[in-house]
């Protein structure tokens, strides 16, 4: 029999729906299955500017965590709702999405599930509790972690808590986006709007520059400007040497995983970005 996870993700999802029929699940929740499932690849492919990827590949928890993310902030809804297009999901829209999600990958028995959400809103943290995150990320580096990645983390989750806005929303930025030096306070440009940052995201913002300016010396002038890059060189793909760090943009996939890595490490909760979005 096929191994479902190396056979095309879309292929796969069709095998889990069917499995799924099978067992006697609701029509009802089968559907919706297939339906988040196929929001889930759609939007990872066109994230990643991808044609096709493994159901195994599909499913790691750093692409999964950007598409809960995405969905969270109302970025892969097709209709509108009561409260406007870009109105955050339903509590309960983004529980069905992880079930489904932990179903398709326990049929391709894989030990990668998401941690649902409590009841209510306590997916979100107090801004009080944000802040302590924050503080925590910029000065606690666990044992072995890379010094370079975790600034660049608390860098990230900074900004997602001053602008409100998605780390996929954010992934585009250019270093001429943040302007450190703007009077009476400093900002960061995001889709054409200005957004306050208090002193603590500029503290961390400028050790992040610090540390990309080290990173990008070795491109001999020739640094593209993106924000976010990579800390240090990806692995040789078929014989070719991978860019130099700088020279591309940091993945959101990356972005993710590093945050979820750091998290674990240091607060022992696995909390993705998300959870720092200021509550409505």
């Amino acid at each position: 029999m096929p191994n479902p996870r190396t056979a095309d993700a879309l292929a796969a999802i069709g095998a889990f729906i069917k499995a799924q029929q099978d067992a006697g699940y609701a029509s009802g929740t089968v559907r919706l299955r297939g339906i988040l499932l196929a929001e889930y690849l759609e939007y990872v492919l066109q994230e990643e500017k991808a044609t096709s990827l493994t159901a195994e590949e599909l499913v790691q928890p750093e692409r999964a965590d950007s598409w809960l993310d995405a969905a969270s902030a109302g970025e892969t809804r097709r209709r509108n709702t009561l409260t406007g297009p870009n109105a955050d999901a339903a509590h309960d829209s983004q529980r069905a999405r992880i079930q489904a999600y932990n179903a398709f990958t326990a049929y391709l028995g894989l030990n990668v599930a998401r941690p649902y959400p409590p009841s209510g809103h306590g997916d979100r943290l107090e801004p009080e509790q944000a802040y302590q995150l924050l503080r925590t990320l910029a000065v606690r580096r666990p044992t072995g972690a890379n010094a370079a990645t975790a600034i660049r983390t608390a860098a990230v989750a900074a900004l997602v808590a001053a602008t409100g806005r998605t780390v996929p929303q954010l992934h585009q930025l250019n270093v001429t986006d943040i302007d450190l030096e703007r009077r009476p306070v400093p900002v960061v440009t995001v889709a054409d709007f200005d957004h306050a940052l208090d002193k603590h995201a500029v503290e961390i913002l400028r050790r992040w520059l610090d540390v990309r300016a080290g990173i990008t010396e070795a491109l001999e002038g020739s640094d593209p400007g993106y924000l976010w890059i990579p800390t240090k060189p990806g692995r040789e793909r078929a014989g070719v040497q991978p860019p130099k760090p700088g020279l591309t943009r940091a993945a959101v996939r990356t972005l993710h995983a590093a945050h979820r890595n750091l998290v674990l490490q240091v607060v022992g909760v696995p909390l993705r970005p998300y959870a720092l979005l200021p509550r409505a």
